[in-house]
């Protein structure tokens, strides 16, 4: 019986990380880059650039974190390095 594939589980680890870390760039630099513009669209009263640095991007992280859980657990089933549960 082989062991996991662990050059397999890397490269699709490495790449969920950089897939996350863009994600999270965009949501922590790029989307403020444009506060001025976005401000232009008004939602229930609010400017979008004042929603997304107050709340939006927050909310962004949150969901990026359990989305980065979530996908990494299949990762590490599908090479037979799961933890136990």
């Amino acid at each position: 019986m082989a062991g996991p594939d662990t050059e397999g589980h890397w490269r699709a680890t490495s790449r969920l990380m950089w897939i996350a870390l863009a994600i999270w760039a965009f949501f922590a630099f790029v989307i403020h880059f444009f506060v001025n513009t976005l401000n232009e669209i008004v939602i229930l009263g609010f400017p979008l650039g004042f929603y997304m640095a107050a709340q939006g991007s927050l909310i962004a992280f949150v969901v990026l974190l359990f989305w980065f859980a979530r996908r990494q657990n299949a990762i590490d089933s599908e090479y037979g390095v799961a933890e136990e549960e």
